[in-house]
């Protein structure tokens, strides 16, 4: 598999169009931090690291649809850098989650911390 993040967020939408409850998901760093910024913005209910099975477990919100559509911005063949000034605001609600150099943040965090890197992908 070329893109594990595409994978990642395919996984998650997926499993709340059919509303599940879980859904397992290849473990990684990357992954992981992404998946913390989306549990700290409210977009799913919890996930678990389990590195003897080397994977991790999502747990989806199930009483409400927290989000329509999750967007992969920076793509492995066409990568998107921005500057922090330049991160982009979603229309209405929704959040970007950017990878810097301190770290995986949403758009807000890397915004208000000064920082640019590469857009991963856009939730709303």
């Amino acid at each position: 598999m070329n893109d594990t993040i595409s994978d990642l967020l395919v996984r998650i939408a997926n499993a709340q169009a059919v509303e599940k409850e879980t859904v397992f998901i290849p473990y990684s760093k990357v992954k992981e931090n992404i998946l913390n910024v989306l549990k700290s913005e409210g977009y799913i209910a919890d996930f678990s690291a389990d590195k003897e099975a080397r994977g991790l477990t999502v747990e989806l919100k199930t009483n409400i649809k927290p989000f329509e559509k999750i967007r992969r911005i920076s793509k492995p063949g066409k990568r998107v850098y921005v500057k922090s000034k330049d991160i982009p605001r979603p229309k209405g609600y929704g959040t970007v989650i950017i990878s810097t150099p301190k770290g995986v943040l949403s758009g807000n965090n890397a915004r208000k911390s000064g920082l640019g890197g590469e857009i991963i992908c856009e939730v709303f």
